[in-house]
């Protein structure tokens, strides 16, 4: 999403590297969590509250939308910073087209190479094998993508808004915020969505994940200071902690059968079902919790953000684009390599890790390509002979 160091619409201001922190911290669940059947992914947190590393994504992508480009729009830059966007929904669009042509090849290698069907099947690409032709117009509209491919699609369309939503939240805060719920609850109440091919919708309901985004936005335009003092009260922090103790004892029921008996029919009706494509509220308020209580106890000050122990997770967040498309290669392929050596639990933990080392390697090298210049001083021309 926005990077601040390639805007240049004002003076940066200084890096929340919390940001990056957790975004770090993301790209090794997202990477974990795609591969099946791994016993390192009981680390990631979808396996102990509602939500998982998608809603910290989108809020921070939010967050830092409006950090960077509300200001520029503010200082009546309002072009300069919609230019930029356009540029932002641009290169993720070619990112994700250039991510879905390698993905495809190499899931259709891996299935051809060693005559194994259940890779198309399993990445829902076998329709594409079959009508390339009609499957590619398809995936530069947007509407047919593999199994892991459906986050930067929805980012596009985000980014795509960004303009409308940070010029709203700095000329009408409270209206855009209102507007932006009642969107969400449409959406939800009447099934709003964008088709996929052959059928169905986006995994990712941009209709309904806007809401997080545009509360990350809120936040990022300096409005989070007005809720400042809520957050850092006692009484949201407990209420934060009781969800989140809620939310671990009902996902505890997924994982442990005997637990659901545990639970109450008349609160079954209620929870259920916790959608993730649609956002559903109780994966929201569980999110929100969770910032509630990182922001109360990390300040942004916080000693340890420089640490070394820390480096690898925020170099890793400080590229977050190019790690993530990374990332789906490395799950793809790590999920691969297991399934043709019927690999036991130390070979997912070595893969694992392995592949969790590798995006550390590759951001390495990515921050220290960004800090080469971008400029050289040409060669100073000889001065000419003098005729006498």
């Amino acid at each position: 999403m926005a990077d601040r160091n390639d805007t240049g619409l004002l003076a940066p201001a200084e890096r929340d590297l919390r940001l990056d922190l957790m975004r770090g911290i993301g790209q090794w669940m997202v990477f974990l969590d795609h591969i099946p059947y791994d016993i390192v992914s009981w680390l990631t947190l979808r396996n102990y509250g509602f939500s998982d590393a998608a809603e910290f994504f989108v809020f921070i992508s939010g967050y830092t939308a409006g950090f960077v480009y509300g200001p520029a729009i503010a200082n009546r830059q309002f072009l300069a910073a919609t230019k930029r966007l356009l540029k932002r929904a641009w290169q993720l669009y070619i990112a994700h087209i250039f991510l879905f042509l390698f993905f495809i090849a190499q899931i259709a290698r891996a299935a051809r190479r060693f005559d194994n069907p259940m890779y198309g099947n399993e990445y829902n690409i076998y329709l594409f094998l079959e009508h390339p032709d009609v499957m590619i117009g398809q995936a530069l509209m947007l509407k047919f993508k593999p199994v892991d491919l459906d986050v930067l699609p929805l980012y596009i369309v985000l980014v795509l808004s960004l303009p409308a939503i940070l010029w709203g939240l700095l000329k009408r805060p409270a209206w855009t915020l209102l507007g932006s719920a009642i969107l969400y609850v449409l959406a939800r109440i009447f099934d709003w969505n964008l088709p996929s091919f052959p059928s169905g919708n986006w995994y990712f309901n941009p209709f309904a994940w806007q809401l997080l985004f545009v509360f990350g936005a809120w936040c990022g335009v300096t409005k989070a200071a007005k809720i400042a003092p809520l957050i850092r009260s006692r009484a949201v922090l407990f209420l934060a902690l009781a969800w989140i103790a809620f939310s671990f004892l009902i996902v505890m029921t997924w994982h442990v059968p005997w637990l659901d008996a545990l639970v109450p029919k008349w609160m079954i009706h209620i929870i259920y079902p916790i959608d993730k494509s649609d956002l559903d509220m109780f994966r929201l308020i569980h999110f929100l919790a969770l910032a509630a209580v990182f922001v109360r106890y990390v300040p942004r000050s916080w000693p340890m953000l420089h640490s070394r122990l820390l480096q690898p997770l925020i170099a890793i967040g400080q590229n977050s684009l190019p790690i993530f498309c990374l990332g789906v290669f490395l799950s793809f392929a790590a999920h691969w390599f297991l399934v043709q050596i019927e690999g036991d639990i130390l070979a997912q933990i070595l893969v694992s890790f392995a592949g969790m080392m590798t995006m550390v390697a590759v951001a390495w090298v990515l921050n220290r390509f960004k800090a080469l210049p971008d400029h050289f001083a040409l060669p100073k021309a000889p001065a000419p002979e003098q005729v006498v």
